[in-house]
């Protein structure tokens, strides 16, 4: 079974482990941690990525500059996007499925809910 790369881009080490701890428990797939939206696009550049999860709010790129720039690299148009939100923020979530992602999870982030969507979008990849 070949692995699978799943990118976490989040500011917050603790979110980070959270989730990566969280896809873990999938077989075969490996995290790989970006700090902010730059960070992320240096590792996109990298390598291949099978499923993105990232933060909306960080500093110096936020999510969703990180989702649009993602969409129009010919690479990765078709790989899917999970945005991580604050509760209530509902624009900031339409925004993101505006700009092309595939679904959003929020925080409080619970981390069977991370795994559903990855079993889910990685098959879909």
């Amino acid at each position: 079974m070949p692995v699978q790369n799943i990118l976490i881009v989040e500011d917050s080490p603790t979110m980070r482990q959270l989730i990566a701890f969280a896809l873990k428990r999938l077989p075969g797939v490996r995290t790989v941690e970006a700090s902010d939206g730059v960070d992320g696009l240096k590792k996109l550049s990298s390598e291949k990525f099978d499923l993105i999860f990232t933060d909306i709010n960080m500093p110096i790129m936020d999510g969703l500059k990180l989702v649009s720039l993602v969409r129009s690299d010919a690479n990765y148009r078709a790989t899917p996007i999970v945005v991580i939100t604050t509760e209530g923020a509902k624009e900031d979530r339409e925004r993101a499925l505006a700009l092309g992602a595939d679904d959003y999870i929020t925080k409080p982030i619970q981390a069977n809910r991370i795994l559903e969507l990855a079993r889910k979008l990685l098959k879909s990849s």
